[in-house]
């Protein structure tokens, strides 16, 4: 069964930090680029941060530049996206995307809650 589990989100006040863990079970993630997104209230999905699928390759949205960074382990099947210095402007639910855009495969987690407040 294809799945995507994020885990890591939670309180933080502001300047902190925070892992987040995207575990994929059921397909072979190597093949694929994996992605962090976001959601706030009110505002639409967007990308945060991406990883090729051998991990040479990284972007990220000029919000989190120098703030955020995107990882992968290949071996342990996890995308990783290290927070730090957040902002309240951070808080969102946080989901893990995979995607093989050479066969339009797609799969997402469930997203774990960010929440930047003092």
């Amino acid at each position: 069964q294809v799945q995507l589990v994020e885990s890591g989100g939670g309180l933080v006040q502001p300047g902190g930090s925070l892992r987040l863990s995207c575990a994929a079970f059921g397909f072979t993630v190597s093949r694929y680029f994996m992605n962090w997104y976001r959601q706030a209230p009110g505002k639409e999905r967007e990308l945060v941060a991406a990883i090729s699928s051998n991990g040479g390759s990284t972007n990220y949205a000029d919000s989190v530049k120098d703030r955020f960074t995107i990882s992968r382990d290949n071996a342990k099947k996890t995308a990783y996206l290290q927070m730090n210095s957040l902002k309240p402007e951070d808080t969102a639910v946080y989901y893990c995307n995979a995607e093989w855009r050479l066969y339009g495969y797609n799969y997402w987690g469930q997203g774990t809650q960010v929440t930047v407040s003092s």
